[in-house]
């Protein structure tokens, strides 16, 4: 049994809560520090049917996360004191691991008027209006001002409304050939381009969401180079899709969308030199009937706590295109690093040489869409703990 952290884990306990009295090879077992995902979206309040802090937690731990940060697109939002404080009543209820909520940048996220981040400080791990992009650069300038004297960050997705056309798949060689609407990579990179400029001026912390495009990738090296206080994530169907890998099935739309080869390689070479800081899954589960309707009319959204390490370790550490020590780094430390979300006593126990196929019926999330149905990974939770409690133990003895 290999230990990648530096926690005091009692490994006899680990065995006995795992195998009981079942042999394992202790080659393929693994005890690693528990995840972190910066940007789920767990639905409550406002849109429980989707998802809710209990099933949200539950899925992260069985994917080997034991701290979230979820996003504010909610109902209320969380542009106020009050309006916050009820989705951490429920946090306070029903969370199993470290749920972090967003408070958003504008109110009602509707990029008007500035939210009550003052009010909101000390209840909230960043700003963000995720799902919408600021349009206005005096909006924006004028909520890194805030967050700069709040000592705070924001959170952005990067989005220009006036070059959406209604698309709704990568503007790319897929999208040609089926006559479907397409989204620029211009609609992410040029807002990127903007807050790198106003984060520059104004010194605030400044991270960007599920970058897809590599002019993203590009502009982040560039920022990086001259010291602006930027950090940003992509998820793992970036990473190993491309849109000619594009169904006409509900679990291949997300926004950003999956883009060409050539943006899948540079955000392999922006995970390489340290341009691209972790993994996040952008988790967004809706409903079976939401996401059955093909590529057009389906809801944007797709889940991923359950498969994003085994997606990356298949694809990217069993290749050897990464370290595991790499992995953990993307997907433990760094997030924290940066969030500042402390480890804990929380650690996830991964048998590296179990494969399985993905079968989004077996997932602890309401949320059943994935793009990895049907793949085949290695890489299986066996637990997670946080904080010394056990949340999840997946382990059968045969």
């Amino acid at each position: 049994m290999k230990n990648f952290t530096t926690l005091k884990i009692d490994e006899q306990f680990v065995s006995a809560t795992v195998f009981g009295s079942a042999s394992f090879d202790s080659d393929n077992i693994v005890i690693l520090p528990g995840f972190c995902d910066v940007h789920v979206h767990f639905r409550e309040p406002g849109f429980s049917y989707k998802e809710t802090i209990k099933t949200g937690c539950l899925s992260a731990a069985n994917g080997g996360y034991t701290d979230v940060c979820t996003m504010p697109n909610l109902n209320p939002v969380p542009d106020s004191v009050e309006n916050i404080n009820k989705q951490l009543e429920i946090i306070e209820n029903d969370a199993k691991i470290g749920v972090h909520p967003y408070a958003s940048i504008t109110v009602n996220q509707d990029g008007q008027e500035l939210a009550d981040l003052e009010g909101m400080k000390d209840l909230c791990i960043a700003y963000s209006d995720d799902g919408r992009g600021v349009q206005s650069d005096e909006m924006m300038e004028s909520a890194m001002k805030s967050a700069k004297a709040l000592g705070k960050m924001i959170v952005a997705h990067c989005e220009v409304n006036d070059l959406l056309f209604g698309g709704y798949i990568h503007d790319g060689e897929y999208c040609r050939l089926h006559g479907m609407k397409g989204i620029c990579s211009e609609s992410e990179w040029k807002q990127v381009e903007r807050d790198i400029k106003l984060a520059k001026k104004t010194g605030c912390k400044y991270h960007v969401c599920h970058i897809s495009a590599k002019e993203t990738v590009e502009l982040i090296r560039k920022a990086k180079s001259e010291g602006v206080d930027i950090t940003c994530e992509t998820a793992p169907h970036y990473l190993v899709y491309n849109d000619m890998d594009l169904q006409d099935l509900g679990r291949f739309k997300m926004n950003p969308p999956i883009r060409s080869e050539s943006d899948r390689l540079a955000l392999i070479e922006g995970i390489l030199d340290g341009t691209i800081d972790m993994i996040a899954t952008d988790h967004a589960p809706h409903s079976a009937n939401e996401k059955s309707l093909g590529l057009k009319d389906s809801k944007m959204g797709v889940v991923g706590l359950e498969t994003a390490f085994g997606v990356m370790y298949t694809n990217f550490v069993k290749t050897g295109v990464i370290t595991l020590e790499k992995l953990i780094e993307l997907m433990s430390v760094n997030p924290r690093k940066r969030f500042g979300i402390d480890l804990g006593n929380s650690y996830t126990v991964f048998d590296l040489g179990k494969s399985y196929k993905v079968c989004p019926d077996s997932f602890l999330s309401m949320g059943r869409a994935t793009p990895f149905e049907g793949v085949t990974l290695y890489g299986e939770c066996l637990m997670t703990v946080k904080d010394g409690q056990v949340v999840v133990a997946n382990h059968k003895e045969n």
